[in-house]
Parts: C-alpha cells; sequence; structure tokens
C-alpha cells in the first residue's frame, strides 16, 4: 500500500500534471518538515501535526535566514499536502487553514530596453555556422514569443510550422498553445534547420535546438548563452531567459497590446499573473502623459 507522500506525488504527477522539478520540490519541502517534526516533537509522519508545530518550522526556518519567499514556497508545498490528505480523507481537520503568508518584498523585473534589444541584434547581423545562427535564433525566439526557457529547451521540430508561421509550444502543466512567428524569424528558422540538417550526428532528432553534437539543450546553457550576449549591451544586473519574457510582454503592452492578448501569448492560467507585466506600461504611459498634456508645459 502506497504511503500518503507517494500518493501525493502521483496526484501532483498525474492529475495536477505539474513538472518532476515541481513535484520533487513539494515532495522535498514535506520530507524536511517531517524531519524537523522527528527532532523537534520526537513525532513520526506529518499528518497529526497542529498549526503550533508547523509555526515551530517556521520561526526556525527564519532563524535559519531562510528568505521569506523560500519559506512561502514551503508553506505553498504543506499546504497542498494537507489539503490533499483532507481530500482522501486521512485527516479532518486542515492545520494549514488559518496560515497567512509571510510578507515579502514586490521584485520589479527590469526589461531590457528596445535601444538594448536593437543593438544586440544590429551587432549579431549576418550569423555564420550552425552555433552562431542557433544562437540569434535563441534570442530571437525569447524575444518575439515570450516563451519560457523550459518550453524552448523541450520544443519540438514536428511543432515548428514554417507553412503556416505557428509554432506549439509544451507550457506549464502540459498546456499547450500556439504562437505566431513573425516573417523574419521564419526567415532565420528556415536558416537554422539548413545547418542543423548539415551536422554529422543528431542524437536528439526530436528535439529543435541541439548542440554541435546533436544533444538537447541544457537550461544552464541556454541561461548562460542569454546572459552572456546581453552583456554585451546591457549593464542590468539582472540578464535571463526570464528577462527576456518580462521584455517581450513589457513591449508588447507599451505599443498598444491589450492585456488578454498577451496572457494568451504567454500561455497565463490568469491575468493576475500578467498584470504584474502592467507597472511598466504605465511608467511609459505616465511619460506620454507628462510630455503631453498641456498643463505641464
Amino acid at each position: 500500500m502506497k504511503s500518503n507522500k507517494e500518493a501525493f506525488r502521483d496526484y501532483l504527477q498525474y492529475e495536477k500534471k505539474y513538472s518532476p522539478h515541481t513535484v520533487n520540490a513539494y515532495l522535498n519541502d514535506i520530507t524536511f518538515f517531517e524531519e524537523f517534526n522527528r527532532s523537534h516533537f520526537e513525532q513520526e509522519g506529518v499528518e497529526k501535526v497542529n498549526y503550533s508545530q508547523i509555526r515551530s518550522w517556521i520561526v526556525y526556518l527564519v532563524d535559519q535566514q531562510i528568505s521569506n519567499v523560500s519559506v512561502n514556497r514551503k508553506m505553498a508545498s504543506l499546504k497542498a499536502f494537507y489539503k490533499f490528505l483532507l481530500k482522501i480523507k486521512q485527516i479532518d481537520v486542515n492545520p494549514m487553514l488559518k496560515h497567512k503568508a509571510l510578507k515579502t518584498p514586490k521584485i520589479v523585473q527590469i526589461p531590457f530596453s528596445e535601444k538594448e534589444i536593437n543593438d544586440l541584434m544590429a551587432g549579431v547581423d549576418s550569423p555564420f555556422g550552425f552555433e552562431e545562427v542557433r544562437d540569434k535564433l535563441i534570442v530571437e525566439l525569447f524575444y518575439t514569443t515570450g516563451m519560457r526557457r523550459a518550453e524552448l529547451i523541450g520544443l519540438l521540430v514536428k511543432n515548428v510550422d514554417l507553412s503556416s508561421n505557428l509554432i506549439k509550444v509544451l507550457g506549464k502543466r502540459n498546456k499547450e498553445r500556439i504562437i505566431p512567428l513573425l516573417p523574419v524569424v521564419a526567415g532565420q528558422i528556415d536558416l537554422y534547420l539548413k545547418e542543423r540538417t548539415g551536422l554529422e550526428e543528431i542524437v536528439d532528432s526530436d528535439y529543435f535546438f541541439i548542440s554541435k553534437k546533436g544533444l538537447k539543450l541544457s537550461e544552464s546553457f541556454v541561461y548562460r548563452l542569454i546572459n552572456c550576449y546581453f552583456s554585451r549591451v546591457s549593464e542590468k544586473v539582472k540578464k535571463s531567459p526570464h528577462v527576456l519574457r518580462h521584455t517581450f510582454a513589457t513591449h508588447l503592452l507599451n505599443n498598444g497590446a491589450d492585456l488578454n492578448s498577451v496572457k494568451e501569448l504567454l500561455g497565463h492560467s490568469s491575468l493576475a499573473s500578467t498584470q504584474v507585466y502592467t507597472h511598466n506600461s504605465l511608467a511609459e504611459l505616465k511619460k506620454v502623459y507628462s510630455d503631453a498634456h498641456p498643463r505641464n508645459k
């Protein structure tokens, strides 16, 4: 018979369709709490804890200088676990019912400016050879589609349709979405595919982006690539694929795209997730308003 934790793992994986990384993070958080509970309260398992024990763990984590963001993530794992136990009637009361998340500072992601994007693209014009063509295309796809790093790495050859200028990506919780391609990017894809065909051996042939040895790209490689490219044109501290995704959304909103359309392109399940990108659009709007209104002359 499966343990409650094993049943919870299956629930996250098969019903909620969470990624393996997310499932492991949830289970690790629960394991850490089990170890804390065992050492501090000499209690096996966490099914029969009360909120004061959970509160003790929060205090312990804060004393260990764990950030409020990380503590909140661990509490979210516990909350999901107890909600699941309640659902399968393994507990009668959810000890997390009245828990309130710790306060966290709002982190404002600073997108790249349009000038930084243009300067970068101008500096890598006419790429030569497989790797240069691939690397420029990676930057272009991040900026022109807003896809996530995992989505780009997992992009399949069969899901790139140049006849319709569309790509299909697999997002969080295995949700598929269709993203249109700009003609200029479709041309770069065509060039990349020709270079890709010339490789001696392709091991991971299903994947669109591969290394020179024909292997699927790693997350760390893609992160380093974006960081390296944007270090040429930007002094921003954070230079990552996620900042490019943020830039995609911000530039669309700044140029008149409506929030719902951007939500669909990003693959967000709720509008609230997309609204975090509007602060830069509001800043742009305030500038236009300030420059244009006669009372400010």
